[in-house]
């Protein structure tokens, strides 16, 4: 059930990266890709540069992966956190200052930013949501305190619980309702019953796929059948169009009818219903004409 704790787990190490904003011009502090200055610019958080977290009391940036840092009497910049410079700060009412060193505080400026003491808006850093970076770094070392506790432990103390309640947004009834939810029974059943739904559904699949097979194989033979009956069907058509409708047989001739003995060549003569031959063009004389 540890899997359960792992993403909230990981899904907070996602969000750890903020934003610096100044309290009085409403710029973000970021790295300088190229060398080691700091800039004031316009929030984007999308850019990397912009992105910082807290890893204990050094301030890394994403984008270059190196720490905020004092390189001088009053000079900030970034470099390496394994250097030797002072890039550990101490986070007291949004309000940053160098730890090791006098008292002063991460001023904003026109130019970008440096040391001084003094106290007012332009040393007051906030994140995105105009909560302090103070926040920030105390929620980043809640979290670090009591997610691993959750993880190897199933007793929860009620203290631990508490603050961990608040880091997560919901009560303690809340918390407790979650814990007994993903830790009250023994996960064998739930395991037994996803192989029992993977075996009925590999079954089913089986089942498809052969009633698929024989389907496709029992069309194949009905379109080569029918392949095949179409040429004689087609031959049997040209066979019937060249059948005459009377047949001839030269065994039988047809009767002719007998031609008047009188009937002259080029006489047209028409046989009426009751017997009567009569010429259908008469031949007049010329002197008749």
């Amino acid at each position: 059930m540890k899997i359960f704790w792992l993403i909230p787990f990981f899904l907070l190490q996602d969000t750890e990266a903020f934003l610096i904003k100044n309290a009085k011009f409403n710029l973000c502090l970021q790295a300088s890709p190229t060398n080691r200055n700091l800039l004031l610019e316009n929030c984007n958080p999308e850019s990397d540069f912009q992105n910082w977290s807290w890893q204990g009391d050094s301030l890394v940036n994403h984008g270059t992966q190196s720490c905020l840092s004092v390189s001088g009497a009053d000079r900030v910049q970034t470099s390496l956190c394994a250097s030797t410079g002072y890039t550990s700060w101490d986070c007291s009412n949004s309000l940053l200052s160098p730890l090791g060193t006098s008292q002063s505080y991460l001023v904003a400026n026109r130019k970008g930013v440096a040391l001084s003491d003094v106290r007012g808006l332009k040393a007051q850093w906030q994140d995105a949501a105009d909560r302090s970076v103070c926040e920030e770094k105390t929620a980043k070392a809640g979290h670090n305190r009591y997610f691993p506790a959750a993880l190897t432990s199933p007793q929860v103390h009620e203290h631990t619980a508490g603050n961990a309640a608040l880091l997560l947004g919901m009560d303690q009834e809340q918390l407790e309702e979650l814990l007994w939810f993903f830790r009250r029974e023994d996960p064998s059943t739930w395991n037994y019953s996803v192989l029992a739904l993977s075996l009925a559904t590999f079954i089913l699949g089986l089942a498809l796929l052969t009633v698929n097979i024989v389907r496709n194989r029992k069309r194949k033979i009905f379109m080569s059948r029918n392949a095949e009956q179409t040429p004689l069907q087609a031959e049997l058509d040209a066979t019937k169009a060249l059948i005459p409708v009377q047949e001839y047989s030269p065994a039988q001739p047809q009767k002719q009818e007998p031609v008047p003995q009188n009937q002259r060549p080029g006489e047209v003569v028409v046989q009426w219903k009751d017997g009567t031959l009569t010429s259908l063009y008469m031949n007049l004389p010329e002197e008749a004409i």
